[in-house]
């Protein structure tokens, strides 16, 4: 907890936990603001949590949510009605605690408080309001014809595909000026946690400090965007920085829409709902399953796209095994709630996996779209879709939930011209290049070429962008091309996995001659390709530019 004093009654802070509310009380504090979304982080506990926590020490609270790098006018507004109604002294937080200084730094300047005064309390306090000042000098709108720093690469997001491209562009050309701008103090290793709630990973083997993993070299800003302006090749940032570009790179994964689902913030991790899709949920779900002896076991499916489409029926197939393996599996009802019409995408993996459905006596519920969830009384609602069939809801009992929450594009990317009529980042699918901006590239799960949304996707998408970055600062055409590769390890029991490789319309994608793994069964390498090679290789390889069967596929030029 690092807690900031901007005034003599008012503190920021960065993100903070329900047990330090108690420290807080003992600071003299006596309300608290949150500015902060829930569902933003994978780590970040709700505000219910931090309000029973608060209400424990006697502490008011406020909610006021701001998206990541977009405070409005109406945002101030509610944040200065808070502080009119809240006792004083007060701490108002954020992801890092910016939103909550811009926050303060335009109630000040609606109040004619000079921006010299406010700027020099801000910057005291560690936080940069040069670009709030600009914003309020230019009518509420932040000019981009000049920045705050200026950059030849700049990538969006240090999640498995922004790392990737700054290493991989290291790499090839070792004098490029590139920044990264991501807000996050850890990155995850999020294949690794459906290991966690199988019983196999302790979750702080999936987390490392961002600062440990950004490449030598390359600078990171600690900041979330709110806009861009593409024309001006210019990103403005939270505080209303800008950041100039020659080329942009936008990497910042997808959005998990918890929200979405009615009444499933206010329960998650608690009354046995669970989800392997968060940090701090993943050790739950083995907990679930570890104490479950009998009852009703349902695991859920959100509509597509999602990271990882086999990830919902991983954790079921790890569950299911668990419960056999401990002989209690023919008292647990296993229901598996799939909005699709498919158990998987790619036929050929079905054989093995409907092998493994009946195996643990799992009933497919197709058309079956979670949308509200009541932890109390443990009932799960969903609105089941058939095809030519009116839409009906039904509900289930349970006595364990695995949710997999539903997934959009982050709310900058949607409302930002980068985006297609969908929200997603509209590139060409062969040279992940803008289909309208020639100097701005996309990968990962942010963009809309029709592949699998998986780190091992973003680790071959990696080096097609950084090749064709290279070679359009040559002056040269695209020279890579994506072949839609992604790969999902479906862990369907301990010690055994089935390996789906494929790209672009489901033509499969093997890595491994059929003799060492074949893809389409059940293998006991493929395991320990998961269990043990994969983290080192995600770690130590393809976050650092090595491109271990990842080079891109060149692209053919007429004649060759």
């Amino acid at each position: 907890m690092e807690i900031k004093k901007i005034s003599p009654k008012i503190s920021v802070s960065p993100q903070i936990a329900p047990d330090d509310l108690a420290a807080i009380k003992a600071e003299g504090f006596r309300a608290v603001i949150c500015n902060r979304p829930d569902g933003e982080g994978a780590d970040q506990p709700s505000f219910e949590e931090i309000e029973n926590a608060a209400r424990a020490e006697g502490l008011e609270t406020h909610y006021v949510p701001v998206q990541s790098g977009m405070v409005t006018d109406d945002n101030v507004a509610e944040f200065s009605k808070a502080l009119e109604a809240l006792p004083r002294p007060l701490l108002a937080y954020c992801r890092t605690g910016t939103r909550s200084a811009t926050l303060w730094s335009f109630h000040e300047a609606s109040k004619d408080r000079p921006i010299a005064d406010i700027l020099t309390a801000t910057q005291s306090a560690g936080y940069d309001m040069t670009g709030v000042a600009r914003r309020i000098a230019n009518g509420g709108r932040t000019p981009t014809d000049t920045g705050d720093a200026q950059y030849d690469v700049v990538i969006i997001g240090a999640g498995a595909g922004g790392i990737a491209v700054a290493a991989g562009l290291k790499s090839r050309a070792p004098d490029l000026d590139i920044a990264i701008i991501d807000p996050a103090d850890i990155h995850y290793y999020q294949p690794g946690w459906t290991m966690v709630g199988g019983g196999v990973f302790n979750a702080e083997t999936t987390a490392k400090t961002m600062g440990s993993l950004i490449p030598k070299d390359v600078h990171w800003i600690k900041g979330a965007v709110a806009a861009f302006e593409p024309a001006n090749d210019a990103v403005i940032l939270d505080g209303c920085r800008v950041v100039k570009y020659d080329r942009l790179v936008v990497c910042p994964g997808l959005k998990l829409d918890w929200h979405r689902v009615e009444g499933l913030v206010e329960t998650l991790g608690r009354n046995g709902v669970t989800s392997n899709y968060r940090y701090d949920l993943a050790p739950y779900t083995w907990e679930l399953v570890q104490n479950m002896h009998k009852g009703r076991a349902i695991f859920t499916q959100p509509p597509m796209p999602i990271k990882c489409a086999g990830a919902p029926q991983k954790a079921m197939y790890l569950s299911g095994d668990a419960w056999l393996r401990r002989g209690v599996l023919n008292h647990i009802d296993i229901q598996f709630m799939n909005a699709g019409g498919v158990l998987f995408g790619v036929k050929d993996y079905l054989p093995a996996l409907e092998q493994y459905v009946r195996k643990y006596d799992a009933d497919l519920n197709f058309f079956h779209n979670l949308v509200a969830i009541d932890g109390t009384t443990k009932r799960a609602t969903f609105e089941v879709s058939k095809p030519d069939t009116p839409v009906e809801r039904v509900t289930y009992d349970f006595d364990m939930i695995h949710v997999c929450p539903p997934q959009c594009a982050p709310d900058f990317i949607k409302v930002s011209p980068l985006a297609d009529a969908a929200g997603w980042v509209d590139v060409d699918q062969a040279t992940l290049r803008h289909v309208t901006y020639d100097n701005i590239w996309s990968l990962g799960d942010v963009m809309n070429a029709p592949n699998a949304k998986t780190a091992a996707a973003a680790r071959k998408q990696a080096p097609t962008v950084a090749d064709n970055i290279v070679a359009d600062i040559a002056g040269s055409s695209p020279v890579a091309q994506y072949d839609g590769y992604g790969s999902c390890p479906l862990t369907v029991e301990r010690g055994k996995i089935v390996l789906a490789e494929f790209g672009y319309g489901g033509i499969l994608k093997p890595s491994f001659p059929s003799y060492l793994i074949d893809g389409t069964k059940p293998s006991r390498l493929a395991w320990f390709l998961k269990e043990s090679l994969l983290p080192p290789i995600y770690w130590k390889a393809m976050l650092r530019g090595r491109e271990w069967l990842a080079r891109p596929e060149k692209i053919k030029v007429a004649g060759e």
